[in-house]
């Protein structure tokens, strides 16, 4: 097994990076899901559930920790990196509530334009990321704007198997993962606890549960009219209510990731 595909996205639910190679910390990847677009008025979180435009949305990390946003018909905006303790604007994500740096009034008025309603744009530095739940990991276990988890793991012959079940090619970024492993049964991650890539391991915590997101074309931000792949994936992917696909993981060490490492399931 290998590691087959390595991707970021510097703003939640924004459009993914495609990677050789990428530092990893205790955030995940490196300028992975650390900037976010919130409700202007609430500080709720907003993404493409809401927004499936957002699929269009770029926002390129820089190693200055900044973005460059751009979208079709739009000049593209460059993001300086706020201040840790500098202009704090109180978000939510999910059941989470944190007080963040906001990227300005330049960065928001791009981001209202382009989303059709008022919304801000906000960072998180790693000195305020949040805790994951600690029903699947340690405390002192953090995660930046993700969902729930530093990372995302699926292997490419689950998305084949389920392919083939819906009849058509699935494109893989429907499901947004960190990483694509190749060489591996279909959905064998599921039974996986702990794996290296390289030198470096992972906690393999617990199944992703999907949502109406993995309905949107990635390529063109229109949601399927015959509600696939998530149609498909209840038929056999349903457990307790919820529909799983991918594995979340936990880093267990610091160093680089690069496309075409070695996997190896260590339990």
């Amino acid at each position: 097994m290998h590691l087959a595909a390595l991707y970021r996205y510097p703003l939640k639910s924004g459009r993914a990076e495609s990677l050789a190679s990428a530092d990893l910390g205790a955030l995940g990847l490196a300028g992975d899901r650390r900037w976010m677009l919130v409700e202007a008025a609430s500080g709720r979180f907003l993404t493409q559930r809401l927004l499936p435009q957002m699929s269009q949305l770029s926002a390129l990390w820089s190693a200055t920790g900044g973005l460059t946003l751009s979208a079709p018909g739009c000049s593209s905006l460059e993001v300086a990196l706020p201040q840790a303790d500098g202009n704090l604007r109180e978000v939510s994500v999910w059941r989470d509530n944190l007080s963040v740096p906001d990227a300005g009034d330049a960065a928001a008025e791009w981001l209202s334009a382009f989303a059709g309603r008022a919304c801000r744009l906000v960072q998180v530095p790693e000195s305020r990321a949040r805790q994951v739940d600690t029903r699947y990991a340690r405390p002192g276990d953090q995660v930046a704007f993700a969902d729930g988890f530093p990372l995302l793991l699926i292997g490419q012959a689950s998305l084949d198997d389920l392919s083939t079940r819906v009849g058509r090619p699935l494109e893989m970024l429907r499901f947004r993962p960190n990483l694509v492993v190749q060489g591996s049964a279909a959905f064998a991650e599921d039974g996986w606890k702990r794996i290296r890539i390289g030198a470096l391991e992972f906690e393999v915590t617990k199944g992703c549960s999907r949502c109406v997101l993995t309905t949107i074309d990635p390529q063109t931000g229109e949601r399927s009219v015959d509600r696939e792949p998530l149609a498909t994936l209840k038929t056999y992917r349903e457990r307790d209510g919820e529909v799983y696909f991918g594995q979340n993981l936990l880093p267990r060490g610091i160093g680089e990731l690069q496309v075409g490492m070695p996997v190896e399931v260590l339990e």
